[in-house]
């Protein structure tokens, strides 16, 4: 059998091979069409059970099916893979793009959303029914045929388009070693950094310590290398990655991605003027929270000025501090870091390097897993499953002996891994004909570092506080996902909640990461097995919001420059992508990119990830998350600890078991008893 046509269990990653996506694809799309054509043809009468049901089926099967392919894809990047995957890509996008603008299929829609039937629907049916409706439109189901045409056309590109971006962007960060053979030039990186990058040399047969652009390889020697020459090749080397100004001329114009973020955005502008909208940032908005791009605007600028102050004092201190005790006349972008950490260490008395010993990979994991099984009466072991590589590792959740959901855990860095932290669903919840119900199965996936192997012994991988809260937000990701409690699959887990919303779960849980009665659960010193002292503890609170202002004006920067981008920008028109940042630089940043900074051309979440006119949902959702988490820090208050069964369980009821089967301000509003508001958020960021 073909292992992408068998939907029995678990995806059999240790039989899926190349040549078996096209195959299982045909198939699948074959069978897709031959659905779609039944329920095409005129119904006596239209209900749920005859129409709505089996489109879902044939749908959800097709997208198990390729979500595989492209979670390979993106984990284990081979030529072998990624020629099957943009072979087949084209085949899915069109048969997407020709489902939502099927006037047959958008009809019956219609007149089962006005049938007297439609009110005997439960509500996740009737949600997805609106919901249903709302995509057909955005599809262009009302266009007419010679627009629609163009419109497919328009969707098959911008996949195609979105694809080269990101391989871009992924062969540009593999193609990128930097070699120091002279140790001397090492002086101030931590031990554990010095080790992985001389096993990464040796690894090639190289002598000498061996850096990438992976995350956890390149950022540690803008934060603790004393050259300051060194800080700048690789500062520069990662903000110009699959630019014109990247560093492997021979490359840089088959990875350039400036004509792709051109294309994009044109593209994405005529699909809204197809649509009727002035801009694509309106038919971004369309299925979100926020009901303009104005509004998304004013709601950043507003942010911006409330923490424009602090981030001016950030700022002129870290300036001072250089100037003064490092002896940096002139501080640059590529000694930020550097000198950050420097002050840290002076103002709090500790370094990052000294927090990373006390949280050794499976100390952390445990901890998690302690907190979610707390709060939500779950429990979390281990389980068996194959996978696409040897690090992977697998879980189930369980709830009173029943399975309820099920995950991949894929940590660390590697070549042919795309960069970055993301959940991803491989499976939704549904119930299935004669009343089983089909559990969740997510993947949850990291960049860290992989642990070095030393004297033929893999040591134990050690965590910056950094990543453990990258690793919480993405598992508050996989909760959403797999707590579920709604049997439709159209709305159940994070299907159908909105985008700016989603995002409420993962920091959410960010935030137990600075309480002490989590951390004492999930600390051990990696030589003496040592809880975090309480003194050392004080010192990571007290520096909490260390630069929180600069950090919150970085952020409404890039929600600016993408909303600007997708709002107010002509493509090809007289002001170019770069002057249109550079003026969005000099109204909110304090501390402008040097000019060849050209991060957009890996800016990946709004150009190849989903977020386009939507990376302002991780600020809006963070208004959501910390004021849903001031309820358990008021239960704490109250009864000595935030982690509060009591409260996880209304959080569990009202947010992660409704997923998307009512909209967002609801399930906020049925959790915290009122609308959201800011005041939490600034509190948090010590903005208040």
């Amino acid at each position: 059998m073909n292992p992408l046509l068998d939907f029995s269990g678990l995806p059999r990653f240790d039989a899926i091979k190349p040549e078996h996506v096209t195959i299982a694809i045909d198939v699948l799309l074959e069978k897709s069409r031959a659905v779609v054509a039944q329920l095409e043809a005129p119904m006596a009468h239209v209900c749920w059970d005859n129409f709505v049901a089996p489109l879902e089926d044939t749908g959800e099967l097709l997208g198990r099916a390729w979500g595989v392919v492209s979670h390979l894809n993106g984990v284990v990047d081979t030529p072998e893979l990624r020629a099957a995957y943009n072979e087949n890509q084209p085949k899915i996008t069109e048969f997407w793009t020709a489902l939502a603008q099927n006037e047959a299929l958008f009809a019956k829609y219609k007149s089962l959303r006005a049938s007297p039937a439609f009110a005997q629907l439960t509500p996740a049916r009737r949600r997805i029914i609106d919901n249903a409706i709302r995509d057909f439109r955005l599809g262009g189901a009302d266009l007419g045929a010679d627009k629609k045409t163009r419109f497919a056309q328009i969707q098959e590109q911008q996949a195609a388009v979105s694809t080269r971006f990101s391989e871009n962007v992924l062969d540009a960060t593999n193609d990128y070693k930097l070699l120091v053979e002279d140790e001397t030039d090492l002086a101030g990186l931590p031990g554990d950094v010095l080790r992985a990058a001389r096993a990464a040399a040796e690894k090639e047969g190289k002598s000498g310590h061996q850096f990438t652009l992976h995350f956890p390889s390149y950022y540690p020697l803008l934060q603790f290398a004393d050259q300051r020459r060194l800080r700048e090749t690789v500062y520069r080397a990662n903000a110009t990655r699959a630019s014109e100004l990247g560093t492997d001329f021979t490359q840089t114009e088959q990875w350039d991605n400036s004509q792709n973020i051109v294309t994009l955005l044109s593209l994405r502008s005529e699909e809204a003027r197809l649509l009727n909208y002035k801009n694509f940032a309106q038919v971004s908005l369309v299925p979100k929270m926020a009901h303009s791009p104005e509004q998304v605007i004013g709601f950043l600028e507003d942010l911006a000025r409330r923490a424009r102050a602090y981030g001016e004092k950030d700022l002129a201190q870290l300036r001072a501090f250089a100037k003064d005790e490092l002896g940096i006349g002139s501080l640059e972008a590529w000694d930020v870091a550097y000198a950050s950490e420097k002050l840290r260490q002076q103002r709090y008395a500790f370094s990052e390097q000294e927090v990373k010993q006390y949280f050794p990979e499976p100390k952390v994991i445990d901890g998690l897993f302690r907190l979610a099984q707390t709060l939500f009466s779950v429990s979390i072991v281990a389980d068996q499953a194959s996978s696409w590589h040897q690090d992977v590792r697998f879980f189930r959740i369980e709830k009173e002996g029943q399975l309820i959901g099920q995950f991949y855990l894929d940590l660390y860095a590697r070549s042919g891994k795309r960069g970055g932290a993301w959940m991803d669903d491989a499976r939704g919840r549904r119930r299935l004909p004669g009343g089983t119900v089909q559990t969740p199965l997510a993947y949850l996936t990291c960049n860290f570092t992989e642990p070095p192997v030393i004297a033929g012994l893999r040591q134990t991988c050690l965590l910056t506080h950094d990543e453990v809260i990258t690793l919480f937000h993405e598992f508050g990701h996989g909760l959403h996902h797999m707590l579920t409690r709604v049997d439709e699959i159209g709305v159940s887990g994070i299907a159908g909640v909105e985008w700016d919303a989603v995002e409420l779960p993962s920091q959410f849980m960010e935030n137990f990461c600075w309480e002490w009665d989590v951390l004492q659960q999930m600390t051990a010193h990696a030589d003496t097995g040592l809880p975090l002292p309480r003194a050392l503890y004080e010192k990571m609170l007290a520096a909490k919001n260390f630069q929180s202002g600069l950090q919150t004006l970085r952020q409404v920067e890039l929600a600016l420059v993408d909303m600007h981008l997708h709002y107010d920008y002509e493509a090809g028109g007289a002001k170019s992508v770069q002057q249109l940042i550079d003026e969005v630089r000099q109204q909110f940043s304090v501390m402008v990119a040097p000019p060849f900074n050209r991060f957009q051309n890996a800016f990946s979440h709004i150009f190849a990830g989903g977020y386009g006119a939507g990376y302002y949902s991780y600020k809006w959702a963070e208004v959501l998350s910390a004021d849903a988490y001031s309820a358990f820090e008021e239960a704490g208050a109250a009864g000595g600890s935030v982690v509060s069964a009591a409260t996880g369980q209304r959080f569990l009821e009202e947010i992660l078991a409704a997923g998307g089967a009512r909209p967002a301000l609801e399930s906020f509003k049925a959790f915290r008893g009122r609308e959201p508001n800011i005041d939490a958020l600034l509190r948090h960021s010590g903005m208040a």
